[in-house]
């Protein structure tokens, strides 16, 4: 990865929203929401605490997670879209 996050960010790969709902009809784009489920392409070191200690983060590459509707700032490298957030953004590992 080209990108490489600073302290206690992480840049996520979305996962692709859903083409169709549970009943069989297909939403269009501008109806889609965003996704709020995706992979981590790329961790920070961790936060440096009040004191000068490494905080290490939770959460590592490849993880699965689940992150809040408005996190973070979405970005495009090479044609694709990430979005980079910091660790307490996340709400769970999946």
């Amino acid at each position: 990865m080209k990108i490489k996050p600073l302290s206690d960010r992480v840049v996520i790969k979305s996962a692709p929203a859903d083409e169709k709902v549970q009943g069989g009809l297909y939403i269009p784009d501008t109806a889609k929401e965003k996704p709020q489920k995706g992979e981590i392409m790329a961790a920070g070191p961790g936060k440096v605490s009040d004191d000068g200690k490494l905080i290490p983060m939770t959460v590592k590459v490849k993880d699965t997670v689940l992150y809040g509707k408005y996190s973070g700032t979405e970005v495009t490298i090479d044609n694709e879209e990430y979005l980079i957030i910091r660790e307490s953004d996340i709400l769970a590992i999946v």
